[in-house]
């Protein structure tokens, strides 16, 4: 008997965050992106048995941002926040993200979370009372340094200052503020980041982090005045001051570890987030931490953004995608595959409508579902059962191919899911059901139809297509969960058999494939179109 090489997770521990999104507004792409790539990873770990696994997302509900919208609706800003919280959940139940928590700032165990977070602070010594000026942004809800302001003309010529990494308009700042003494966290920063070289990816953003941490970090602002912001959670036992809308917001992944019990579950293991707000979570929240005597977070995973025609979405240009009426027009399995499949930790990635059709024709419409139709075909397989197994003397060089790609993937992309590189692994996924489409459409089964002579010929060119996409379609779990879901039981796997341990492939030996589900492998009767191909 010939080895078996297969993919077998270790038994770990899986937290996984996503932002908690801000109801100043209504969700867009980006937002869907951010959950669906948490929700690919979570449903990877989840295939490989780490146990717990912990999924959270939800929505930042307080500040002077929430504030503004909720009074430009004459709206209770508990109520404006009720209503936008809903529509982030309604849209990611219809996503399927599978979260397992969804937090809200505004619940009451998150606002005991941040009661008991700042008293830790205050007890170690890590706040103090000043007076503190500077340019503050209202949309980032953030002071701005000096150095990183710059004059701008408005749209009506009028002079005005923006944060260069935003473009953002700010405003000159003076207020009493509770300070939090980042400056002392520099040292232990870089260490975190020196040793642990992952601690946030992919390593473009990790540089960055090194960089503006090297250059030395001032005391953060980390209250404001309630004369000016009232929508928030008060400073215990000061309630002149409101707790600032990102420490507040942070905390969230404590909440949902179940701090401070006894039995909470810390570190996360990936904080999933916008390269937009990489300080936020890979220096203030690290310091925090550091500051009460808690681990960072393992890794800190950022992607890039979305654009449309090559411009950042905005109501102003007209160019915001709105997730719903992409729901609608093309499903949640088509969505979510082209988001993994065209969105990019490294670079900014255009939303095209024309992308998406290709997408679905030529990856999902074609080189999966029309395979899955052939190969399984009642004209071809009267008997509705995977093939008995072959001889292997009888393997041609070709059948050998189809395994050797079944061998390359499942070497190839376990590794790029656990490291969040989709894209790639579903480039090897469509690349390897070309190869099994072209090995079929060669082979040309139909010919042996209905002659016994031939018989033992089309069992083997019947079974290695069905083993791959067999493979293919536990790979694909995580990302196009509905569609997978029923083409593993069209494949007749059962549902206790997908799960990595099945995640394998023989090196020279056909009878692996059939083996490894140590079940009966009928098919079932259901014939129906995985994907319908659209005109373009």
């Amino acid at each position: 008997m010939l080895a078996i090489r297969r993919f077998v997770a270790k038994r770990s521990y899986s937290f996984v965050t996503t932002p908690i999104f801000y109801v100043n507004a209504a969700p867009h792409v980006g937002h869907v992106y951010s959950a669906v790539l948490a929700d690919a990873l979570h449903r990877w770990h989840r295939i490989q048995g780490k146990s717990p696994a912990i999924f959270s997302t939800g929505t930042d509900e307080h500040g002077l941002k929430v504030q503004h919208a909720a009074a430009s609706q004459n709206m209770d800003p508990q109520l404006f926040c009720d209503d936008v919280s809903r529509l982030f959940k309604k849209l990611f139940n219809a996503y399927d993200v599978s979260y397992n928590d969804y937090v809200r700032t505004t619940e009451r165990r998150h606002v005991e979370c941040v009661e008991y977070f700042w008293n830790r602070l205050a007890a170690n010594g890590w706040l103090y009372k000043d007076s503190y000026e500077g340019w503050y942004s209202v949309s980032d809800e953030t002071f701005v340094g000096k150095s990183q302001v710059t004059q701008f003309d408005d749209e009506h010529g009028n002079q005005c200052m923006v944060s260069t990494e935003t473009g953002n308009v700010v405003e000159w700042t003076k207020e009493e503020n509770y300070m939090f003494r980042l400056s002392h966290f520099k040292e232990q920063l870089l260490s975190w980041l020196n040793c642990h070289s992952a601690a946030v990816y992919p390593s473009v953003y990790a540089t960055e982090v090194k960089e503006f941490v090297s250059n030395g970090l001032a005391d953060l602002s980390v209250s404001r005045q309630s004369s000016r912001l009232q929508w928030g959670i008060p400073v215990p036992n000061d309630p002149s001051q409101m707790i600032y809308v990102w420490l507040d917001a942070l905390v969230n992944y404590l909440t949902v570890a179940g701090y401070p019990h006894n039995n909470f579950h810390w570190p996360p293991t990936h904080h999933i987030v916008g390269k937009d707000i990489v300080k936020f979570h890979a220096i203030y929240w690290p310091a925090f931490l550091m500051a009460v005597g808690l681990d960072p977070p393992k890794r800190v995973v950022v992607h890039a953004h979305w654009t449309r025609d090559t411009l950042k979405m905005s109501k102003s240009r007209g160019n915001v995608v709105d997730p719903f009426d992409n729901l609608r027009h093309w499903g949640s399995d088509v969505i979510r595959y082209y988001l993994l499949k065209d969105g990019s930790l490294h670079r900014d990635s255009d939303y095209c409508d024309d992308r998406i059709a290709s997408s679905l024709n030529g990856d999902l419409a074609d080189s999966l579902g029309n395979l899955l139709q052939r190969c399984t075909a009642p004209s071809l397989n009267p008997s509705q059962s995977v093939p008995p197994l072959p001889d292997v003397d009888r393997m041609t060089r070709e059948d050998k191919t189809v395994m050797d790609a079944m061998n390359r993937l499942c070497d190839t992309v376990p590794k790029l899911f656990d490291h969040l590189e989709f894209n790639k692994g579903l480039e090897a996924i469509i690349n390897c059901l070309h190869i099994a489409n072209q090995y079929f459409t060669h082979a040309r089964p139909w010919t042996m139809a209905g002659d016994p002579s031939s018989r033992d010929r089309l069992n083997i060119i019947l079974l290695l297509p069905i083993e791959v996409l067999r493979l293919c379609g536990l790979l694909l779990l995580p990302v196009i969960p509905n569609a997978a879901e029923r083409m593993l039981n069209r494949l007749g796997v059962p549902v206790a058999a997908r799960n990595a341990d099945f995640i394998k492939c023989c090196l020279n030996e056909p009878t692996a494939f059939v083996n490894c589900y140590g079940v009966e492998c009928a098919l079932d009767g259901d014939m129906s179109v995985l994907f319908r191909k659209v005109k373009i």
